[in-house]
């Protein structure tokens, strides 16, 4: 499978031939399992206190004969634990158990509950294998960005990209290529989150644009970052939630003749 490589004006200058990863076959299921596994091993484990609103004098005494002040039931109220510590019985007030104020939840966060997916090794390498041929699926890439129907994928620069240091450079580099439109695109999706995210450091909500895949961590990392929904990624940190955000293969993906040669080396 042929592809041409472009300069940094968008003129093609020669063609390349595409690594045997480019012929994976789609795999949704296992691009969906891989995507998951890796976004919940970033999950935390949680849990509550074994002993969080038990922390108290509340006690039940269910004996008849024992004294007024002691027993809790026979007494013309609920038989529930109370507090001590008071003048009399009567002014008690029901602690340490579910369904009261102040008490205790009744199934509280555990942190031995198992959070994170697990998919084998081989599976997870054929998913990131799959996003990466899905890269060069142009029904794919159309149904989730804005770029003309013309465009020829994938998109391979070369090397030459990977030095530029400014953002205006990297820019001109997209409209030469004419997919500038998604960038922006991506910038009027830029909306305020809806609900306590915005005051737990994640006040927005932004849409997943270009994707720039380098041989290693290269100049073009800090001209790039700061573009709306543009990520940069060295070839061998490469992976499925990156290649297929929210699950869904077909990114539209920028890549270096560097990182291309770094593919054919990939098994």
């Amino acid at each position: 499978m042929q592809a041409n490589v472009f300069d940094l004006n968008g003129k093609q200058v020669r063609k390349i031939t595409l690594p045997a990863v480019f012929d994976t076959p789609l795999r949704p299921d296992l691009i969906k399992r891989a995507v998951l596994a890796i976004q919940t091993h970033r999950l935390q484990p949680k849990g509550v206190k074994i002993i969080s609103g038990r922390q108290n004098t509340a006690t039940y005494i269910g004996i008849r004969k024992d004294n007024t002040m002691r027993r809790s039931i026979n007494t013309g109220r609920a038989r529930k634990p109370r507090l001590k510590n008071r003048r009399e019985l009567y002014f008690g007030r029901v602690a340490g158990i579910p369904g009261v104020v102040g008490g205790v939840r009744a199934h509280p966060p555990k942190v031995e509950k198992i959070i994170s997916e697990k998919i084998n090794k081989k599976e997870k390498r054929i998913a990131t294998a799959s996003a990466i041929a899905a890269t060069a699926n142009k029904k794919l890439i159309l149904e989730r960005h804005q770029i003309l129907d013309s465009i020829e994928l994938p998109i391979i620069l070369e090397n030459s990209f990977e030095n530029l240091q400014k953002i205006k450079e990297v820019e001109k580099v997209l409209e030469a290529l004419k997919i500038i439109s998604d960038v922006e695109n991506s910038k009027e999706k830029k909306r305020i989150r809806a609900g306590r995210g915005k005051s737990r450091g994640r006040p927005y909500k932004r849409k997943k644009s270009l994707l720039i895949v380098t041989k290693e961590n290269a100049n073009v990392l800090t001209a790039a970052r700061n573009l709306e929904g543009v990520e940069v990624v060295a070839v061998k940190n490469i992976n499925a939630e990156l290649l297929a955000p929210g699950t869904r293969a077909g990114r539209l993906t920028i890549f270096t003749e560097n990182a291309i040669q770094e593919l054919t080396e990939w098994k």
